[in-house]
């Protein structure tokens, strides 16, 4: 069985570190009411912090640098056999 990867618009992602920074309620409650797990509001305030207004360009896991660099469909191609 296959695992769905959830996206979240970068308007959640931004409320969730502005409420995690300002609710006073610890992470993990602050997650269970959002419907996410503690991890993701901590990468998405990592994500914030390092690229500030850069933050969540797109969907998927692609920075701003990101986005510049080899498309993937061309790194997917230079891959050896069996790696």
């Amino acid at each position: 069985m296959q695992k769905v990867q959830k996206t979240y618009t970068t308007e959640f992602k931004r409320e969730a570190v502005r409420l995690a920074e300002t609710s006073g309620k610890p992470i993990t409650h602050l997650a269970r009411e959002l419907g996410i797990s503690d991890t993701s509001i901590q990468k998405f305030r990592k994500e914030l912090t390092e690229h500030g207004s850069q933050a969540f360009p797109g969907s998927g896991h692609q920075t701003a640098k990101a986005r510049g660099s080899t498309p993937p469909q061309a790194r997917i191609g230079n891959r050896k056999a069996g790696a």
